[in-house]
């Protein structure tokens, strides 16, 4: 079997043991939800925005933000679930002696967060949307690729720390404590491009933010791959 293919079906083995259990999914959804209503209550949804014109509301001003806070501390307990499966079921060992490169371990965990992520920024998104009325319509194409390279670099390095901490006790407490200040410049990149999608972009800085994201998730994929099989051992 190729790299591809080992790769797939660890894929195939996370996706239907999330479909069996929903453990992961289920609490990304009432966890995300309780964010975006934690932000509108204390925010209030008439407290008017920072725009020059003084029009909007300020969730609308903060959305990008809000949004972005709410998709990486709800990608947190996905991400912390990537081994959680096999460290209880004792099948960290086989993971371990898996055939092949370790790299298409790293690979197939990596698809199976992004494919739990993106689901998860499918319901996230519109209700965020709908709840303090953004509108999204003709900016969702724009905005999907905002969202699909950022989410990329925060599942990198998410899937990276959880192999690296999965053997801890206190993995629940270290993943994040590692994770979030790698993502600083995904956040920095990801916020700025997103309001830029949601505002306009007068100045034509998009493609700048673009070009960086894709260098900080170039740059973070190839590191987390060629150091994975240390951060699996023992």
């Amino acid at each position: 079997m190729s790299d591809l293919g080992r790769a797939l079906a660890l894929v195939r083995k996370d996706m239907i043991t999330e479909r069996r259990s929903k453990a992961a999914f289920n609490a990304m959804a009432f966890f995300a939800a309780m964010v975006l209503f934690i932000f509108s209550f204390a925010l209030g949804p008439d407290a008017p925005g920072l725009t020059a014109s003084g029009q909007g509301t300020l969730l609308q001003y903060l959305w990008p933000g809000l949004l972005w806070v709410a998709i990486f501390f709800t990608g947190i307990l996905a991400l912390n679930r990537s081994f959680q499966v096999e460290m209880e079921s004792g099948g960290m060992e086989a993971l371990r002696l898996y055939p092949g490169d370790k790299k298409a371990i790293y690979a197939g965990k990596l698809i199976a967060n992004l494919l739990t992520l993106v689901a998860m920024e499918l319901i996230l998104i519109p209700v965020s949307a709908i709840l303090y009325n953004i509108d999204l319509w003709n900016k969702l194409p724009a905005l999907m690729g905002v969202i699909g390279m950022g989410t990329l670099g925060f599942a990198a390095v998410g899937t990276f720390y959880a192999a690296l901490t999965a053997n801890l006790r206190a993995r629940d407490v270290m993943l994040p404590v590692l994770v979030f200040p790698i993502l600083v410049p995904v956040v920095v990149a990801a916020v700025k491009a997103t309001t830029l999608v949601i505002r306009g972009d007068p100045m034509g800085e998009m493609w700048t933010w673009l070009r960086i994201m894709g260098l900080i998730d170039l740059v973070l994929l190839t590191v987390c791959t060629l150091t994975f099989e240390f951060a699996i051992e023992e």
